[in-house]
């Protein structure tokens, strides 16, 4: 059974830094893509950043420049460092993984991804 225990999420002022983890379980992690999608309150899903299996990143252009994806293997976690965060930030954070073989064909439509974390709130305000 595919499990994701997310941590890291917290309040943080205007500029601050926050480190996510996702701790992935059941599944041949290193296999596939994985990412994070964050959801505001009233609002969809937003996709946030991708990791592809040879390590590449994508980010939209709402973080990059600000926040980094990195994966570890060996450990099957995935890392979001945010740096710069804004009160736009603020949201409820998912660990995803990707389906390959998804209808949806871009990493941002949030419906390709098969597998959703239980999130970790990260609030963002003065």
């Amino acid at each position: 059974q595919r499990q994701f225990v997310e941590s890291g999420g917290a309040m943080v002022q205007p500029g601050g830094s926050l480190r996510l983890s996702c701790a992935a379980s059941g599944f041949m992690f290193s296999e596939y893509d994985m990412g994070w999608v964050r959801q505001a309150p009233g609002k969809g899903p937003e996709w946030v950043s991708t990791i592809n299996t040879g390590d590449i990143p994508y980010y939209p252009t709402s973080v990059k420049g600000r926040f980094i994806i990195s994966r570890d293997n060996a450990k099957n976690t995935l890392n979001l460092q945010m740096n710069s965060l804004i009160p736009e930030d603020t949201a409820l954070y998912y660990c995803v993984k990707d389906n390959p073989l998804s209808y949806y064909s871009d990493y941002a439509d949030t419906r390709r991804y098969d597998a959703w974390g239980q999130g970790t709130q990260v609030t963002v305000s003065s």
